[in-house]
């Protein structure tokens, strides 16, 4: 699997659900289109797209990843994923989750089917050769866990929107189809961005990559993961109390890989009519 495809399960780094219910009267949409630039080592590498809509309590996400700039030199791979789910009380509650993409002249597929944040069947294509080493997945690996891209949608319970320190204080439990892993957060700091369709404050997470199961615990790259330094930036998408990833950053050893937003679309607060 290439770099960017392997980046691509990792690219949304989530925070747990807050509160976000309204009636279906009073149901609003929001959205975001966004474009983000992909770096390595301050290379360019690839391109990546967002769409996400929330109507009333429900939400449809959908992700896309290709080459740029040098990367086209490596890499003639592309990818996407598309998810869907309500948020009900304090939880983001997936419903489906796809994922398609080719590297390396090889197709890479994951379609999950989940309820009450549980994995309830799933597809997936290649699957792992058989090594002694390697962590089974089991079913309690599939239970209260999520898929990487409605772990983008970052619902947060606050006074302040969300912006402020405790957003950053979760442990988010991830299945992308292979590997059961957890992003453990906690707070850095407050900066202020602007030029890129928002300007205002973002939360500063630093993370942590935590192995559950699905990877074999001596491999290389499993091993630079559990120590690399890892950062999301975490800005409001228009509405209230939910936030979105702005910029994550991820140590690798071959330097650091940016993804960063390089122009936000954000349109809030639409009276959804059909809804009445």
């Amino acid at each position: 699997m290439s770099r960017l495809q392997s980046f691509g399960r990792l690219l949304a780094l989530p925070l747990l659900a807050g509160a976000l219910l309204v009636t279906p009267a009073e149901a609003k949409k929001s959205s975001v289109g966004g474009l983000y630039s992909i770096s390595v080592g301050g290379f360019t590498v690839g391109k990546g797209t967002l769409s996400l809509v929330l109507q009333g309590n429900a939400y449809s996400a959908k992700v896309g990843l290709e080459p740029a700039g040098i990367g086209t030199l490596f890499t003639t791979g592309k990818g996407g994923a598309e998810a869907s789910g309500w948020l009900v009380g304090s939880k983001v509650v997936p419903s489906t989750y796809q994922m398609t993409s080719r590297a390396a002249d090889r197709d890479f597929f994951v379609s999950l089917k989940q309820g009450s944040g549980n994995i309830r069947s799933m597809e997936v294509t290649p699957q792992f050769k058989p090594n002694p080493e390697r962590i089974a997945v089991t079913t309690r690996h599939q239970k209260n866990a999520m898929d990487p891209l409605s772990a983008a949608l970052m619902p947060v319970g606050s006074a302040k929107g969300g912006l402020d320190k405790e957003a950053c204080k979760r442990k988010l439990p991830v299945f992308d189809g292979w590997t059961r892993f957890d992003i453990k957060m906690s707070y850095k700091e407050i900066k202020q961005v602007s030029g890129r369709g928002y300007d205002g404050p973002v939360v500063v997470c630093t993370a942590k990559w935590v192995p559950v199961a699905g990877h074999r615990p001596s491999k290389k790259s499993v091993k630079q993961m559990e120590n690399a330094n890892m950062e999301a930036w975490l800005a409001p998408m228009g509405q209230d109390n939910v936030l979105i990833p702005y910029r994550i950053a991820i140590d690798t050893d071959t330097g650091q890989l940016v993804v960063e937003a390089s122009k936000l679309n954000v349109e809030s607060g639409q009276r959804d009519s059909a809804s009445r």
